[in-house]
């Protein structure tokens, strides 16, 4: 029986005019010159889809290798809305159970972090995966299994004149593999003299399983992470990784009062920002722009400006292309070769800065990149900017 039309996507679909001016952004364009890679290649696939046929096996490929990072989006003259189409065409896929080998449940991808967490795998398990069959999922995990990022000290901070109610959303994966970037973000908060809630239960912006196709799941965690940070008292949730911003802003919240904005914004824009004062460091940091920050963040223009708080610290941006690092939520799974060649390029353009600190926005890039180094034998640190900062901020003095 025939799948009836996708009304929606088709209308969506037309709306690209294939001019082709996506191209040059795209990563996986880039890598393969195969105009299938490619967003407009992509487009012409889905229109197909949306209408009501059977996808071959090698479409089903060029849209699995999609790593949803919309470059494209960013620069389209048409402005079509590419990530709806993306993210709906997996969603009908996934509905009609067409199976796809690469297939990642993304509810396993949360659950392994907080195991990887509580067992330390990310010092032993790396070790143990070549003892794995060679390009098994098991291998690739066991592989890419992260370090946790070390405690940050932070001083109590008492202060008396509150000025408002702040929440800080811990995301699933950055509660586990980001915790020191939320105790800098909530540290810097309440220096500031705001007081900072961080939720006690799971929450979850949904991308994972709304980039995997899987909706149903994806509302779902979107409608229990609404209806905990509704209950909370402040009016405003922050966000620390730009992987979580835009869902949030975007999908889950969409529909409530609540205002959502990226943490290194909120504090950049803060009127007693001036009253901090960073101890200097004459270091050189290497500044990797995640996909997401380009995207739909604000370019990474809030954290550039509190990092340039630093005495003596040059900030070295990495080039544009390729923006994305093959971390892509879960694709650094789903999809090994892909990533590990847009890991490389990124790593060797970071290295060759010579630098002694490489800073990013997002969870996923930080723990990819981090694993890529570590797998050089490179000690170079990867720090959320939110990190640096804290550590820099001289509290004697704020």
């Amino acid at each position: 029986m025939p799948t009836p039309p996708d009304a929606r996507l088709l209308t969506l679909a037309d709306q690209c005019v294939m001019c082709g001016l996506c191209l040059p952004h795209c990563p996986t364009y880039r890598l393969s010159r195969h105009e299938a890679e490619s967003p407009r290649g992509r487009i012409a696939l889905i229109r197909r889809i949306a209408a009501g046929e059977p996808p071959s096996s090698s479409a089903l490929e060029h849209l699995d290798h999609c790593l949803s990072c919309l470059s494209c989006q960013k620069v389209c003259p048409s402005q079509v809305r590419y990530g709806e189409l993306i993210d709906g065409a997996r969603a009908r896929l996934w509905a009609e159970r067409v199976d796809r080998p690469h297939r990642f449940d993304p509810r396993r991808l949360t659950l392994l972090a907080r195991l990887g967490t509580w067992t330390r795998a990310g010092r032993w398990l790396p070790a143990l995966a070549r003892l794995l069959p060679k390009g098994s999922r098991a291998r690739r995990l066991a592989a890419e299994a992260p370090l946790t990022p070390p405690s940050l000290r932070t001083p109590a901070i008492v202060r008396k004149d509150i000025r408002g109610e702040l929440t800080l959303f811990p995301g699933c994966v950055a509660r586990e593999l980001d915790h020191d970037t939320l105790a800098a973000a909530r540290m810097l908060l309440e220096t500031l003299g705001w007081r900072v809630t961080v939720p006690a239960g799971a929450v979850c912006c949904g991308a994972l399983a709304r980039h995997a196709g899987d909706a149903e799941s994806a509302r779902t965690v979107e409608a229990a992470t609404r209806r905990t940070l509704s209950a909370l008292p402040a009016a405003t949730v922050l966000v620390s990784a730009s992987g979580c911003l835009g869902p949030l802003r975007d999908q889950a919240l969409l529909d409530t009062t609540l205002a959502v904005d990226d943490v290194a914004g909120f504090i950049a824009r803060d009127e007693r920002l001036a009253t901090l004062r960073f101890r200097p460091l004459h270091q050189r940091a290497a500044w990797h722009l995640a996909c997401t920050q380009g995207s739909v963040g604000d370019g990474g223009a809030a954290a550039r400006a509190l990092l340039a708080r630093i005495p003596g610290l040059e900030l070295v941006p990495l080039p544009e292309q390729p923006r994305c690092c093959g971390a892509a939520g879960a694709y650094f799974i789903e999809q090994p070769v892909l990533a590990d060649r847009l890991r490389t390029e990124k790593l060797n353009q970071a290295t060759a800065l010579a630098p002694d600190l490489l800073l990013t926005g997002n969870v996923g890039c930080r723990v990819f990149l981090g694993n890529g180094l570590r797998q050089r034998d490179a000690a170079l640190p990867v720090l959320h900017p939110l990190v640096l900062l804290a550590r820099q901020l001289d509290t004697a003095a704020s």
